[in-house]
Protein backbone atom coordinates (compact mmCIF):
# COMPACT_ATOMS: atom_id res chain seq x y z
CA UNK A 1 0.00 0.00 0.00
CA UNK A 2 2.46 2.42 0.66
CA UNK A 3 4.48 1.90 -2.15
CA UNK A 4 1.40 2.23 -4.57
CA UNK A 5 1.17 5.62 -2.58
CA UNK A 6 4.54 7.03 -3.20
CA UNK A 7 3.85 5.99 -7.10
CA UNK A 8 0.92 8.15 -7.00
CA UNK A 9 2.65 11.12 -5.29
CA UNK A 10 5.20 11.37 -7.33
CA UNK A 11 2.61 10.86 -10.39
CA UNK A 12 0.68 13.83 -9.10
CA UNK A 13 4.37 15.89 -8.51
CA UNK A 14 5.50 14.49 -11.96
CA UNK A 15 2.01 15.75 -13.96
CA UNK A 16 2.27 19.11 -11.84
CA UNK A 17 5.55 19.93 -13.03
CA UNK A 18 4.93 19.22 -16.89
CA UNK A 19 1.77 21.81 -16.10
CA UNK A 20 4.32 24.04 -14.92
CA UNK A 21 6.59 23.91 -17.73
CA UNK A 22 4.72 23.48 -20.40
CA UNK A 23 1.03 25.07 -19.72
CA UNK A 24 0.39 28.19 -21.86
CA UNK A 25 0.27 31.26 -19.90
CA UNK A 26 -2.32 34.21 -20.69
CA UNK A 27 -0.97 37.12 -21.95
CA UNK A 28 -2.11 40.40 -20.37
CA UNK A 29 -2.63 42.62 -24.04
CA UNK A 30 -1.47 46.36 -23.41
CA UNK A 31 -2.07 48.92 -25.81
CA UNK A 32 1.07 49.60 -27.46
CA UNK A 33 2.57 53.12 -26.22
CA UNK A 34 6.29 54.91 -27.05
CA UNK A 35 9.10 54.53 -24.57
CA UNK A 36 11.86 56.62 -24.59
CA UNK A 37 15.36 54.95 -22.47
CA UNK A 38 18.24 57.44 -22.58
CA UNK A 39 21.19 55.17 -22.03
CA UNK A 40 24.76 56.36 -21.09
CA UNK A 41 27.41 54.58 -22.25
CA UNK A 42 30.79 54.80 -20.35
CA UNK A 43 33.79 52.64 -19.03
CA UNK A 44 32.48 49.17 -20.56
CA UNK A 45 28.67 49.40 -19.24
CA UNK A 46 25.43 50.87 -20.15
CA UNK A 47 23.02 52.57 -17.63
CA UNK A 48 20.38 51.59 -17.55
CA UNK A 49 21.58 47.95 -18.64
CA UNK A 50 17.74 46.42 -18.67
CA UNK A 51 14.99 48.05 -20.81
CA UNK A 52 11.86 46.56 -20.12
CA UNK A 53 9.43 47.35 -23.17
CA UNK A 54 5.81 45.89 -23.91
CA UNK A 55 5.49 43.83 -27.32
CA UNK A 56 4.45 46.14 -30.11
CA UNK A 57 6.22 49.41 -28.12
CA UNK A 58 7.57 52.19 -30.30
CA UNK A 59 11.14 52.00 -28.40
CA UNK A 60 13.27 55.17 -28.82
CA UNK A 61 16.97 54.33 -27.65
CA UNK A 62 19.46 57.93 -26.88
CA UNK A 63 22.98 56.33 -26.60
CA UNK A 64 24.93 59.20 -25.08
CA UNK A 65 28.87 58.29 -25.16
CA UNK A 66 31.06 60.43 -22.09
CA UNK A 67 34.51 58.96 -23.10
CA UNK A 68 35.22 56.81 -26.33
CA UNK A 69 32.79 56.03 -29.05
CA UNK A 70 30.33 53.14 -27.87
CA UNK A 71 28.05 51.57 -30.37
CA UNK A 72 24.56 49.37 -29.41
CA UNK A 73 23.32 46.35 -31.47
CA UNK A 74 20.32 44.97 -30.71
CA UNK A 75 20.38 41.30 -30.96
CA UNK A 76 17.30 39.30 -32.42
CA UNK A 77 16.47 43.24 -33.87
CA UNK A 78 19.84 43.34 -35.74
CA UNK A 79 19.66 47.51 -35.44
CA UNK A 80 22.73 49.45 -34.42
CA UNK A 81 24.05 52.65 -33.76
CA UNK A 82 27.33 54.40 -32.49
CA UNK A 83 27.71 57.01 -30.70
CA UNK A 84 30.74 59.89 -30.51
CA UNK A 85 31.84 61.26 -27.02
CA UNK A 86 29.21 64.08 -26.94
CA UNK A 87 27.24 63.39 -29.34
CA UNK A 88 24.14 61.44 -28.66
CA UNK A 89 22.28 59.56 -31.61
CA UNK A 90 18.66 57.52 -31.31
CA UNK A 91 17.54 54.68 -32.49
CA UNK A 92 13.62 53.97 -33.09
CA UNK A 93 12.16 50.47 -33.98
CA UNK A 94 8.71 48.36 -33.05
CA UNK A 95 9.24 45.83 -30.27
CA UNK A 96 7.53 43.37 -32.58
CA UNK A 97 9.19 40.42 -31.34
CA UNK A 98 8.26 39.16 -27.80
CA UNK A 99 11.44 37.55 -25.01
CA UNK A 100 15.10 38.78 -24.16
CA UNK A 101 17.66 40.02 -26.19
CA UNK A 102 21.15 41.01 -25.57
CA UNK A 103 22.46 44.62 -26.22
CA UNK A 104 26.20 44.83 -26.88
CA UNK A 105 28.53 47.45 -27.55
CA UNK A 106 29.69 47.15 -31.65
CA UNK A 107 32.41 49.64 -31.91
CA UNK A 108 35.81 47.94 -30.19
CA UNK A 109 36.13 50.29 -27.14
CA UNK A 110 38.94 48.93 -25.00
CA UNK A 111 40.12 45.65 -22.98
CA UNK A 112 37.04 45.21 -21.61
CA UNK A 113 34.99 45.95 -24.64
CA UNK A 114 33.62 41.99 -24.97
CA UNK A 115 32.01 42.53 -21.20
CA UNK A 116 29.51 45.64 -22.19
CA UNK A 117 26.47 44.16 -22.35
CA UNK A 118 22.76 45.16 -21.53
CA UNK A 119 19.10 43.49 -22.12
CA UNK A 120 16.08 44.16 -24.27
CA UNK A 121 13.11 42.14 -22.34
CA UNK A 122 10.02 42.83 -24.64
CA UNK A 123 7.28 41.05 -22.63
CA UNK A 124 6.86 39.08 -19.46
CA UNK A 125 10.02 36.99 -18.51
CA UNK A 126 8.30 33.56 -18.64
CA UNK A 127 11.01 31.62 -18.11
CA UNK A 128 11.48 33.25 -14.64
CA UNK A 129 8.13 32.57 -14.21
CA UNK A 130 7.67 28.61 -14.88
CA UNK A 131 11.48 28.48 -12.50
CA UNK A 132 9.73 29.73 -10.23
CA UNK A 133 6.83 27.26 -10.39
CA UNK A 134 8.98 24.33 -10.88
CA UNK A 135 11.32 25.46 -7.83
CA UNK A 136 7.40 25.40 -5.83
CA UNK A 137 6.73 22.07 -7.09
CA UNK A 138 10.28 20.97 -6.04
CA UNK A 139 9.75 22.14 -2.13
CA UNK A 140 6.21 20.68 -2.34
CA UNK A 141 7.64 17.14 -3.11
CA UNK A 142 9.96 17.20 -0.43
CA UNK A 143 7.83 18.87 2.10
CA UNK A 144 4.87 16.33 1.22
CA UNK A 145 6.38 12.86 -0.15
CA UNK A 146 9.89 12.73 1.42
CA UNK A 147 8.58 13.18 4.98
CA UNK A 148 6.22 10.02 4.71
CA UNK A 149 9.28 8.25 3.55
CA UNK A 150 11.38 8.70 6.57
CA UNK A 151 8.13 7.97 8.87
CA UNK A 152 7.90 5.01 7.03
CA UNK A 153 11.74 3.66 7.67
CA UNK A 154 11.41 4.14 11.49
Amino acid sequence: MNKKRRVVQWSVLGIAALMVAFAPIPSVSTTPTERFFHVDAESFAYSPAILTVNPGDQVTIELASTDVVHGLYVGGYDLSITADPGQPTTLTFIADKSGTFRLRCSVSCGALHPFMLGKLQVGTNLLFLRGIGLTFAALLGVLFIRKPLAESEN
